[in-house]
């Protein structure tokens, strides 16, 4: 069983493979999160810890390991978006498709909520995208989401009530348009 990946290893011993097994778990679900296809998220995952690996030397520790690996993490989904944009490839997530049987009208609705929140996502600036994505997706507290993002407590906050209140209108919106 993984360590759990809100545990940070203690300075002077961060290895490779500890950080691996420590943070795989965190960066698949972040890069579903951030709108890489399932098809795509073992090759970004994979991409992502390349990038640990080789610049891991490099790590100061003036950051959290959550922090620096989400940083990363972002680098690559950001770069996974922009190469599906330009194939005109649609960038809705396997995570968002249906995964369990059921009668064809609530798969039908089921994919129309999951691709909803999706295009929602993907209309974020990065700001919002990373606090949604931390917030409502990994479910952290706030203060974690300050921390890994670098950003001060109330900004934080800030930008959830902002996505929240969006997310609502968008909501409201498409509930009116149906």
């Amino acid at each position: 069983m993984p360590i759990e990946s809100r545990s940070h290893p203690p300075p002077g011993e961060l290895q490779f493979e500890a950080l691996y097994h420590a943070y795989f778990t965190f960066v698949w679900r972040c890069l579903r999160a951030l709108g890489v296809p399932d098809g795509q998220v073992d090759d970004a995952a994979q991409e992502v810890f390349v990038v640990v690996h080789r610049r891991l030397p490099e790590f100061r520790q003036d950051a959290s390991v959550r922090t620096w690996i989400y940083g990363i993490v972002r680098g690559v989904a950001a770069n996974q978006r922009r190469t599906l944009r330009r194939k005109g490839t649609e960038p809705l997530s396997e995570a968002a498709r249906l995964l369990t049987e059921v009668g064809p009208e609530d798969a039908l609705q089921q994919r129309q909520r999951a691709h909803f929140v999706s295009r929602f996502v993907e209309k974020l600036n990065a700001d919002k995208r990373d606090v949604f994505v931390l917030a409502l997706i990994e479910q952290l507290p706030v203060p974690e989401i300050a921390e890994t993002l670098g950003i001060p407590l109330n900004t934080a906050y800030t930008r959830l009530r902002t996505v929240r209140q969006e997310f609502r209108r968008a909501v409201d919106k498409q509930r009116g348009s149906l």
